[in-house]
């Protein structure tokens, strides 16, 4: 007899029965409020990686963060080429239409994109087999000949450089909009730099004046 397994979803689906109860229901002012709009002062652009959920990391309440997760947490830089640009869409309607405050880039430890970019083990997938993380994650082809340059390109101290640069990469194309060179221009947003290591749950914080990453304590 072979045994069986609850469905991926179902257990999902359990999931939210226990948000009905505990996540809904004794908040159902703040949902209604909800209704009106959102105001997050935030953005966070973080990996879709499931380990590194910046609501969770963050412990905030809905409405509190503006999420974009991708591969890498990359921002690409600003371009008008034809194509869908997800990423330059989400943050135009943050900075413009929301008018956060701040965007925060936040990279992770052990991050599959950033290895991949390191240790170039996609670079010659077909699309559909790993051609379009290795289409993404060339973004960092400068960073990693800057990071293998220093410490190889396989290990531990590579690929925690490789990831830290990665979030320095993002914050250098965010800089290329005009949108949000105006807006830190005139004081009106900032740019952070974050990186969440998951081995000790520690978050890190970029000072991009020494260009070092310190532990929040």
């Amino acid at each position: 007899m072979t045994k069986e397994t609850t469905p991926p979803l179902d257990s999902l689906i359990s999931g939210y029965r226990n948000f009905r109860e505990t996540g809904w229901e004794p908040h159902r002012k703040r949902w209604a409020q909800l209704r009106e709009g959102q105001s997050p002062e935030v953005m966070v652009i973080a990996c879709s990686d499931s380990r590194v959920d910046p609501a969770q990391i963050f412990d905030v309440d809905p409405g509190q963060i503006f999420v974009v997760r991708n591969v890498a947490a990359l921002v690409p830089p600003y371009e008008t080429t034809p194509g869908q640009h997800g990423v330059s869409a989400a943050l135009e309607f943050a900075v413009q239409v929301l008018k956060v405050k701040e965007v925060v880039v936040m990279g992770h430890g052990m991050c599959g994109g950033c290895e991949a970019a390191l240790t170039k083990s996609m670079a010659d997938a077909r699309p559909g087999e790993g051609g379009f993380v290795a289409q993404w994650i060339s973004m960092l082809d400068e960073a990693v000949v800057k990071v293998s340059g220093e410490f190889g390109s396989e290990g531990r101290d590579a690929l925690r450089a490789m990831e830290h640069e990665a979030v320095r990469v993002s914050l250098q194309n965010l800089r290329t909009f005009p949108c949000v060179q105006e807006k830190e221009s005139a004081g009106t947003l900032k740019l952070r730099g974050a990186y969440f290591a998951i081995s000790h749950g520690v978050l890190n914080l970029l000072d991009e004046d020494s260009g070092k990453f310190a532990s929040v304590t």
